[in-house]
């Protein structure tokens, strides 16, 4: 009977001091977090992999696909970023190749190339090609194959002055019940391409706002954290008007997530033209305005 008497004390003792760890974050503290990521997502906005130099996206034909700043190419880079007939990409049943026109300088990996393959279907083999400030590689989108290219001089990268957002607020930070799915289910999910494929979904963040209940379908993508896309009633005039993205630890042993609203962020097609960012599936846009989060950037 001791013994029972101390476990359940010490149990208690437990929930109490999670409770409390939970409920007395300093303000100041969860301020300075969403603030330290908020500059670092900015940071990766501005890198050389960020969304702010996205200078191009074209999709290739199977056959030959001339390529250079000529208006008469079959994928027009820039004026003045490249040689005007600077090669061509040669699609074969999902592979791509490039030839290099004679004088131009094209590198791949630091090798200066004349022809090379640079796109193999159903491999993870996706070689990033330069010249100049332009860098560009083949991305594969349920079987529709394109170029994005990239200008790490673009207009874009250098008038960026940040991101704004919603003032940070504990408001937000909430508790969630992870509802897992058993088994697991396959969500449709569709881009701003009109395609549509499954994602997993382990399962959903069931939380409440002002005593009302929502959810949310996350999906996991194989990390340590789910991915979360969604939209609200701030979508449109405030927030990206085809909602915005997030991600949550995975449920705790009490199966609790904390859902951190302040992290809410916008998708890539917020900041460029050039971008296939997934929308929000039906059942997780939400009937509630997330003052939270960053708020909308310019008129993609």
């Amino acid at each position: 009977m001791k013994t029972y008497l101390f476990y359940l004390m010490a149990l208690i003792l437990v929930i109490g001091c999670t409770a409390k760890k939970e409920s007395d974050l300093d303000p100041t503290v969860h301020q300075a977090e969403i603030d330290a990521w908020h500059a670092n997502r900015e940071e990766l906005l501005k890198s050389e992999n960020g969304w702010l130099n996205l200078a191009g996206l074209y999709w290739l034909n199977e056959g030959f696909n001339t390529f250079g700043s000529a208006p008469t190419s079959d994928v027009v880079f820039p004026e003045g970023k490249i040689d005007a007939n600077a090669g061509t990409f040669v699609v074969q049943n999902g592979k791509v190749s490039i030839e290099v026109a004679k004088g131009v300088e094209i590198m791949m990996d630091s090798l200066t190339i004349t022809k090379a393959v640079i796109h193999i279907p159903d491999s993870s083999f996706y070689p990033v090609l330069s010249h100049g400030s332009l860098r560009w590689l083949i991305i594969n989108r349920s079987g529709k194959l394109g170029v994005r290219l990239r200008d790490l001089e673009s207009e874009a990268l250098s008038s960026f002055q940040g991101v704004d957002r919603y003032p940070v607020t504990m408001d937000w930070r909430l508790v969630a019940n992870f509802e897992r799915y058993e088994p697991i289910r396959q969500i449709d999910i569709t881009n701003i391409l009109g395609q549509t494929y499954q994602q997993p979904c382990p399962g959903a963040l069931v939380f409440k706002i002002e005593n009302k209940e929502y959810r949310l379908d996350v999906i996991d993508e194989g990390g340590e954290d789910y991915f979360v896309i969604f939209g609200d009633l701030t979508n449109e005039q405030e927030t990206y008007p085809s909602g915005r993205y997030m991600y949550v630890n995975q449920p705790d042993e009490q199966g609790n997530v904390i859902v951190d609203f302040n992290k809410a962020y916008n998708p890539p097609c917020a900041f460029s033209d050039f971008a296939t960012c997934p929308l929000p599936p039906r059942q997780n846009m939400l009937n509630v305005a997330i003052k939270a989060g960053e708020k909308n950037f310019g008129k993609h």
